[in-house]
């Protein structure tokens, strides 16, 4: 089990969650080039963590989760990575997902005795890839290694000499290497250089920064635009020039604007008639959308799908909470540094935002904050920290879970349009 970003999950009194409710997280699997390769997929079924308590449980609770949610919507089209115990492995309960988009990935609690060296040949001979956990120096899994597709190190609980050794005896063609638990570009550069195929953490949601740098001109443009959409007072007139400067996002509002998600009867064809249709509100937030969509095009496309997504989740959450604040922009600026490649300061430096909003961002004290960190907690699975933040907003679990995974069905529809 994977929790090394902060935070996430949702407050109740009840032992379990009602029939059909699910709770699931998921973090992103990268390749070489930053690009998704797969999720791993971590649920919790009501109030107690199963991952804990039961892990045979827990992991049933994921293969019935991952069948009712469906594995395109939770990785879209991409490999799900599904912890699986020694009671999974020797049911062959993960035949009951599709082997074109399954990594069975056996946890570093089970032992290679004879019927799960059976097991994973069964699963091998279906068609499954098969990736080892937590994988160390003297790992008693040794014989598991012929069946391993992906072998996943924890950086954090192995040395610099440990992984090179690790890699020069099991790194092949036949076998790649993940490296887990990264937490800085510069530790995701010095595992690429070592030879990792795979990479898994939260590196690529920091900036690299170089001191000194001035903001470049493009990204200059995607400042001034969501500078003008977050003013108290829009100015239509700035606005509508500053759009016509920029024709990317000019076509992807209105493609959006003409697509069948918004329904409209009449082909929208100028900026003017977009901007008198869509309302100052909905004006907002979508130019913010294609600003976020065109800003991050030569980057991570999973920084647009975590940007959108806390941004529709925090949006969601504010009719409940009752903020005035405009939480939208709160949860889309808690990642367009990473998304622009500046540094936080100088984002907000560039976007007027309200005190308790940029304190929160800042990671200072805020009325904001709590709901900032539940936010981070729900999209990584730190299932107990989160349970401690929604009750101190008064959430209930079905809010909370149900309000993220509305917000990331949200953000890949709009992906997807825009």
């Amino acid at each position: 089990m994977k929790t090394d970003h902060p935070s996430a999950r949702t407050a109740g009194a009840s032992s379990l969650a009602a029939p059909g409710q699910r709770f699931v997280a998921r973090q992103p699997i990268l390749d070489r080039s930053q690009k998704v390769y797969g999720y791993e997929l971590l649920f919790r079924n009501g109030i107690e963590d199963y991952f804990n308590a039961d892990p045979d449980s827990a992991a049933r609770s994921t293969l019935d989760s991952s069948l009712l949610f469906g594995l395109n919507t939770l990785c879209r089209n991409t490999r799900a990575f599904l912890n699986c115990t020694r009671e999974i492995l020797l049911k062959d309960l993960a035949t009951l997902l599709p082997p074109s988009q399954t990594v069975v990935e056996i946890l570093e609690t089970v032992e290679p005795e004879d019927r799960v060296v059976a097991a994973c040949k069964r699963l091998k001979d279906a068609g499954y890839l098969l990736a080892l956990d937590d994988f160390a120096p003297n790992d008693p899994r040794v014989p598991l290694c012929p069946f391993a597709d992906i072998i996943k190190i924890d950086i954090r609980a192995t040395r610099l000499e440990e992984r090179a050794g690790l890699m020069r005896r099991f790194g092949s063609p036949k076998c790649k290497m993940l490296a887990e638990k990264l937490e800085t570009p510069h530790e995701f550069f010095q595992a690429r250089n070592m030879g990792f195929s795979y990479f898994q953490g939260y590196f690529f949601c920091r900036p690299e920064l170089v001191i000194g740098r001035e903001v470049p001109a493009n990204r200059m443009r995607h400042l001034r635009l969501l500078e003008a959409v977050s003013r108290p007072e829009i100015d239509l007139g700035e606005l509508e020039k500053i759009l016509k400067q920029e024709a990317s996002i000019c076509y992807r509002l209105l493609r959006y604007l003409n697509s069948p998600v918004f329904g409209l009867a009449l082909e929208v064809r100028s900026v003017r008639h977009a901007m008198a249709i869509l309302g100052e509100r909905e004006l907002r937030r979508w130019i913010r959308l294609v600003v976020t969509v065109g800003a991050a095009e030569r980057g991570c496309s999973e920084l647009v799908l975590m940007g959108l997504a806390r941004a529709r989740f925090c949006e969601l959450l504010s009719a409940r909470l009752r903020f005035t604040n405009d939480l939208f922009l709160m949860g889309l600026l808690s990642i367009m540094d990473a998304i622009l490649e500046i540094d936080v300061n100088t984002l907000l430096d560039q976007i007027p935002v309200d005190h308790e909003t940029k304190a929160a961002l800042l990671g200072q004290k805020s009325s904001l904050r709590p709901l900032y960190q539940l936010m981070l907690a729900q999209e990584s699975g730190e299932w107990e920290r989160a349970e401690k933040l929604a009750r101190q907003l008064n959430l209930t679990d079905e809010e909370v879970g149900e309000g993220w995974w509305e917000a990331l069905t949200w953000a890949q529809e709009v992906t997807t349009t825009t």
